[in-house]
């Protein structure tokens, strides 16, 4: 299929190494013309939510991919109203620039897939789940084989020790994950910043910072070099 015939995409993004490599099985399969992302951002702090991630970051692995961003700046705390009223404009924005489908890196969560669709209802722009339902003690592994390198940058303490923070997602890493936690973090367990991959033309070059303990959830602050 010739690329200008395929359905125009854009990627959910969170930063993270589940949609990134969503955008990399996309990519490979060759099916749909991705030609952005789109995240949503704390506005206070131009982070990207849970992920803690700075917007430097998330403009450099915008370079790296060779994708612009429509980024969704969203107050915190955000109610349900405003966040749908903003994300609403940004899909309106979307669907006119002929974008037909938005992909996610979702695995297994049934209530999240749910949400998304419903999300999607009406807005002419359909769901795309690559990943959905592979299972993930292979998928993890699949991961890491194909030179995808991602560092953890927040964990939920109540499940996985802050020691964990800005270690490689690498097969040490999940080799040392108790059985009870999905090694792809789908639970919510721990989130990640993809820094290399198939899906980048080169890697980015990032350095830890302080650990930031905020309730149940442990972050660390990740940086790009020279900061």
């Amino acid at each position: 299929m010739k690329k200008a015939t395929m359905p125009k995409a854009v990627v959910s993004w969170s930063s993270g190494k589940d949609c990134a490599f969503a955008l990399h099985q996309v990519r490979t399969e060759g099916r749909l013309d991705v030609v952005g992302l789109v995240t949503t951002l704390n506005e206070e702090n131009d982070r990207i939510a849970m992920h803690g991630v700075r917007m430097e970051l998330l403009q450099m692995q915008m370079e790296a991919l060779d994708l612009p961003a429509e980024m969704v700046m969203l107050p915190m705390p955000c109610d349900d109203e405003i966040y749908r009223q903003r994300v609403g404009l940004t899909v309106e924005t979307l669907r006119q620039r002929g974008v037909k489908q938005v992909i996610f890196g979702d695995l297994f969560l049934e209530d999240i897939r749910q949400y998304r669709e419903e999300q999607m209802q009406g807005s002419g722009l359909d769901p795309v789940f690559p990943l959905w339902q592979r299972d993930t003690g292979q998928r993890c592994r699949d991961m890491v084989d194909s030179g995808l390198q991602a560092i953890v940058t927040c964990v939920d303490q109540r499940v996985l020790s802050a020691e964990f923070l800005g270690r490689r997602y690498d097969h040490q890493f999940l080799d040392e994950l108790s059985p009870d936690i999905d090694p792809c973090g789908e639970n919510g367990e721990f989130h990640t910043l993809v820094t290399a991959g198939p899906m980048f033309s080169r890697p980015i070059a990032v350095q830890l910072g302080e650990k930031i303990f905020r309730g149940d959830f442990a972050f660390v602050d990740v940086c790009p070099v020279g900061d």
